[in-house]
């Protein structure tokens, strides 16, 4: 089973679910968006299988600098767009495990997850 984190390195939550899975002696790829960049496609993917409203994290500092215009005319399509062009805006991590896509870390989560 291949997982792929993404994410940017810095962020404290993707730490500690890098770390969790490396206690838990479970291999996986970092996708880092800032590195290896971000697509259409892939942000697509990930609101359509978690819901937009879920993956574009409101309280980072990149969102409450949008205006109120962009803030108010979000939907599926401005969000995707929005994500896309500034993904520190996307939360993390969201993690794929085989097909399936997971967003956040708790520790109980991934237990659920990874069957530990």
């Amino acid at each position: 089973m291949s997982v792929i984190m993404y994410g940017i390195p810095n962020c404290d939550t993707i730490k500690k679910a890098k770390k969790w899975l490396q206690e838990h002696q479970i291999e996986f790829t970092f996708h880092d968006y800032r590195k290896q960049s971000i697509t259409s496609d892939m942000v697509s993917e990930f609101c359509d299988h978690l819901g937009w409203e879920l993956v574009l994290n409101k309280h980072g500092t990149t969102y409450r600098q949008l205006d109120d215009e962009q803030k108010q005319s979000l939907n599926h399509d401005t969000a995707i767009t929005l994500l896309v062009e500034h993904p520190a805006m996307i939360k993390r991590p969201i993690i794929r495990v085989g097909e399936q896509l997971h967003i956040g870390f708790k520790a109980d989560q991934y237990d659920r997850i990874f069957n530990v």
